[in-house]
C-alpha cells in the first residue's frame, strides 16, 4: 500500500500523534459503556505468499491461504472486490471457507467508484450487492472510496448514491479529497448527513496522509483503516495511541470496532496485528484470540 508513505527522513521528522476526538462525537456516543462492545482486528488481503512459515504452515497452497488466515483473524478488509466485480459463487465459497463469527469487509468495485466515479452504476451496484449475497451473515461493513478526485463539489453525487442503497446495508465511507479536510463546512456538513443516515465514516492513519485521520464518528461503529511502516518504532507508538482512545470510546458507548492493519510492505501486518491484540487484551480487558506464529516465539 503506497497510500501516505514517508520517505524514512520525512518520518523521522513527523509528528504522529492521534488528534483529539471532535466535538460532535460526543452526540454519536452514549456517554456510557455499551454491553455488548466487540473489537475486530484482521489486515488487508490474505493471498500472501511471504506469510508461509510464518502464520501458513510450511507447504500450504494458495487456495487454502484464506482458511488458514481466518483461524488467525475475525475479519478481513476485503480490497479484492474493488478490482473485480465479486460472483454470489464466489463469495459463497470463501464464506464456507471461515468460521461462523468471521466478517467480510468489501470495498466498492472499482468499477463503480473510480471509472463511473457514481454515476449511471445502477445496473452495476446490483450485480455488486448480489455478488455480497453470498458471504450471508458474515458481511460485515462495506465500504466506499469515491475516486479520490472526488472533493466536496462532488458531494450531491454522494449523496444520491448513498441513498440509493439498500437501507440495511452496513456502510462506511472513506474520503480521499484534501479539500474535504480544508473546508471544515463542507466536512462538517457531509459528515452530520451520513449521521443522520447512519452511515459511518472511515478513518484513516497514514503517516503522510494526517488530514485522514479526521477523527469523526457519525455512528457507533468505527472503521479504522491503520497504514504501518514495515514495523518502524512509531508504529508500535501510534497502535498505543489507537488502544487508549479506543478504551475512550468503549467507556463512552462505541458497540464495536473494527481495526484493519496495513503497512506498505504487507509482509509485517501480522507481527503489528499481534501486538496490537496483546496490548488490547491486556488493556482493554478483551479475549480477542492471539494470532500465533509458526515456529517462532514472535
Amino acid at each position: 500500500m503506497e497510500f501516505g508513505r514517508l520517505s524514512a527522513t520525512e518520518l523521522e521528522e513527523a509528528h504522529l500523534k492521534l488528534p483529539p476526538d471532535r466535538l460532535e462525537n460526543d452526540g454519536v456516543l452514549s456517554g456510557r459503556p455499551f454491553s455488548h462492545f466487540e473489537l475486530r482486528v484482521g489486515c488487508a488481503k490474505w493471498g500472501r505468499p511471504d506469510w508461509i512459515g510464518k502464520i501458513y504452515p510450511k507447504g500450504t497452497r494458495a487456495g487454502d491461504f484464506l482458511e488458514h488466515y481466518a483461524r488467525k483473524f475475525s475479519c478481513i478488509e476485503l480490497n479484492a472486490t474493488f478490482y473485480r466485480l465479486p460472483t454470489r459463487t464466489q463469495t459463497a465459497s470463501w464464506s464456507r471457507k471461515v468460521p461462523d463469527d468471521f466478517r467480510f469487509c468489501p470495498k466498492f468495485t472499482g468499477q463503480i467508484t473510480h471509472l463511473q466515479r457514481l454515476k449511471n452504476t445502477h445496473a452495476l451496484t446490483d450485480r455488486f450487492l448480489e455478488g455480497l449475497s453470498g458471504f450471508e451473515k458474515k458481511l460485515g461493513p462495506v465500504f466506499l472510496l469515491p475516486h479520490p478526485v472526488m472533493g466536496p463539489k462532488s458531494a450531491e453525487i454522494i449523496m444520491a448514491f448513498i441513498d440509493s442503497l439498500p437501507r440495511n446495508l452496513s456502510l462506511f465511507v472513506e474520503l480521499r479529497h484534501p479539500q474535504w479536510f480544508a473546508d471544515e463546512n463542507a466536512f462538517n456538513g457531509f459528515a452530520a448527513w451520513l449521521q443522520q443516515k447512519n452511515v459511518g465514516m472511515v478513518i484513516t492513519d497514514a503517516a503522510g496522509r494526517r488530514d485522514c485521520l479526521h477523527m469523526r464518528l457519525t455512528t457507533r461503529q468505527a472503521f479504522i483503516r491503520f497504514v504501518g511502516n514495515s514495523l518502524h518504532p512509531t508504529d508500535y507508538q501510534r497502535c498505543d495511541d489507537w488502544i487508549q482512545r479506543i478504551r475512550h470510546w468503549k467507556n463512552n458507548g462505541i458497540e464495536s470496532v473494527y481495526f484493519f492493519m496495513h503497512q506498505h510492505n504487507e509482509l509485517h501486518s501480522p507481527e503489528l496485528c499481534r501486538y496490537f491484540i496483546l496490548t488490547c487484551n491486556t488493556q482493554l480487558g478483551t479475549s480477542i484470540p492471539v494470532p500465533e506464529f509458526i515456529n517462532t516465539n514472535t
